[in-house]
């Protein structure tokens, strides 16, 4: 018998290293996304330190009996129907510039026409028509206006953003606003508001 020749089976070796083609593609994919993750890196950090800074505070600009705190100056007059009492010094306008004082003044104020007097008929003697008129500033900004009628009964009212509050002083806003006439007689430096001096009496004594 004749020996049969088995063929030799041809095994193609496999060539471990991939195609230039294709490693040129995972080349630059991987250079893509390594640059993505450094960038994504990067905008992670760079939101995260802008949220970690603190944003500056500045004050929220107000008006009426909520910027008392930031009142400055007051410019003020005083109004008289009937001629000015003897002794007195009567005001044209005039502008105080002492931030505690302005302040105390407009809180008082503010403090009065917040708890307003019941309304009712009264009878208010020794009524001369004394009212002081003024606006309260922070800077030039107005800030507030308001009207005191300091003789016969007293009466207040106070003007921001189109809005007033008014009350006649006694009961419970005269409770609210005990340093009213005071605060005012600090800043104008006349005696009592209102009041009429005797004739030849002493002025504003400190």
């Amino acid at each position: 018998m004749e020996r049969m020749t088995r063929r030799v089976r041809q095994t193609r070796m496999m060539d471990p290293r991939p195609p230039r083609g294709l490693l040129g593609t995972f080349g630059v994919l991987g250079s893509g996304l390594l640059f993505a993750a450094l960038a994504g890196c990067g905008s992670v950090v760079a939101s995260s330190g802008a949220a970690a800074a603190p944003a500056a505070a500045t004050p929220v600009p107000q008006v009426g009996c909520a910027s008392v705190n930031q009142a400055t100056a007051v410019s003020i007059r005083r109004e008289m129907r009937l001629m000015a009492p003897v002794g007195t010094n009567p005001i044209s306008s005039t502008i105080y510039r002492q931030a505690a004082q302005v302040r105390a003044l407009f809180g008082q104020l503010c403090a009065a026409v917040s708890h307003p007097a019941p309304t009712q008929l009264m009878h208010c003697p020794a009524d001369f028509g004394t009212t002081y008129i003024g606006t309260f500033y922070d800077g030039s900004r107005v800030l507030a206006t308001f009207t005191y009628a300091t003789s016969g009964c007293e009466r207040v009212s106070v003007t921001a953003a189109g809005k007033t509050q008014a009350t006649m002083v006694y009961g419970r806003a005269a409770a609210a606003a005990p340093q009213l006439a005071t605060d005012l007689d600090a800043i104008v430096g006349t005696p009592k508001p209102g009041l009429m001096q005797p004739q030849g009496g002493a002025g504003h004594t400190s």
